[in-house]
């Protein structure tokens, strides 16, 4: 096999999976135990730079066999309840100081950054680099207040919704086949939220918002437009992937589309089966860079917070997935862009110096 290219990715929900391992925290982050698909030692033979490390505050789904529904398309679930800023604000503390004891526990091998710079540096280094994000802003009061406070403690990347709904706007049911054309757009306080986002230059997640948010957040927003960890919708007809409009709007603005892994996103009839190879993930990157351009697509996964197909298994499979993109006709050049160079290249263009 050729060399690893290092890669940055645009989403994991590895904080959620340590959250969930008290009194394991040490055991999860620092040493393999073969469950999920993060951890400090596979990162490292995977050849995983850095990333985006998503606080995303859970809630209970409502009762029903969701997976045996998303393996049995159509589908259409139901979201959980809106959470309430009270409740989520000691969650996002508490995922906060997980990702800051993480850079303290790793022995200088992992580091928290928060300038395009930094992240170059640590590339350059041999460190893995971690960027603090929102997945959904309901740790943030309709008075905006404490957006100052996490964009001191290091975030700088934010969706304003995962899909259940909240205070600054709607997102996306996990319904196939649907468009993202569903429901209202951002909420008074939601387009608020967006100016400050561009004034504190912290960047504006798009996955996960629908079509009237996406728009929203457009003619708003005087950042690039970037969906984390988002498919096409021409592939596969998910209502989170998106649309060829939205594709041509984010390339007009010097955006870019992180690759999602998770086979719902992937796989075009929609199951959550992880029974597939490379083809769908090709798949979706051809079109991705067919619409966008080779500088503007990047990597995405959704590691431990989706299910993934086999052939990648965890971030071990990186390598692996390298060499089907290099089998499929992927330059030396436009891999280094997908894996990490535009990833880079984005948040100096959004971020600034």
């Amino acid at each position: 096999m050729a060399e690893t290219i290092p890669v940055f990715d645009g989403h994991n929900d590895f904080l959620l999976r340590l959250r969930r391992a008290p009194g394991r925290r040490a055991e999860t982050w620092l040493h393999d135990t073969g469950r999920g698909h993060l951890d400090l030692p596979r990162m490292r033979r995977g050849g995983f730079a850095g990333g985006l490390f998503a606080i995303y505050i859970a809630s209970p789904m409502p009762a029903g066999d969701f997976e045996a529904l998303m393996d049995n398309p159509p589908y259409d679930l139901p979201l959980p309840a809106p959470i309430d800023v009270i409740e989520a604000q000691p969650v996002a503390l508490a995922m906060a100081g997980h990702l800051a004891w993480m850079a303290r526990a790793s022995g200088g091998a992992f580091r928290l950054c928060r300038s395009a710079a930094e992240l170059r540096a640590a590339l350059a280094d041999g460190v893995i680099s971690g960027v603090m994000h929102f997945e959904g802003a309901e740790a943030i009061g309709p008075d905006l207040d404490a957006l100052y406070l996490y964009h001191a403690m290091g975030l700088r990347s934010l969706g304003p919704v995962w899909s259940r709904p909240t205070a600054f706007g709607h997102g996306v049911p996990f319904r196939f086949p649907a468009t993202p054309d569903i429901g209202p757009g951002l909420t008074a306080v939601g387009k608020d939220l967006v100016r400050l986002c561009n004034e504190l230059r912290i960047m504006i997640d798009l996955s996960h918002l629908n079509e009237k948010g996406f728009n929203d957040v457009a003619a708003l927003s005087d950042a690039p437009l970037v969906a984390t960890h988002s498919n096409a919708h021409a592939v596969t007809p998910h209502a989170r992937n998106l649309t060829d409009r939205q594709l041509d709007m984010i390339a007009e603005r010097g955006g870019m589309v992180g690759l999602n892994y998770a086979t719902v996103f992937l796989r075009e009839d929609g199951r959550q089966s992880a029974d597939m190879g490379w083809e769908p993930m090709l798949r979706h990157l051809d079109h991705l860079i067919g619409r966008l351009g080779e500088d503007h697509v990047g990597l995405g996964s959704d590691f431990d917070g989706a299910l993934v197909p086999q052939v990648i298994g965890d971030v071990t499979g990186l390598p692996a997935f390298q060499e089907a993109m290099r089998a499929h006709g992927y330059d030396a050049a436009l891999m280094a862009k997908l894996c990490h160079r535009n990833w880079l290249d984005v948040l100096d263009r959004t971020w600034g110096g």
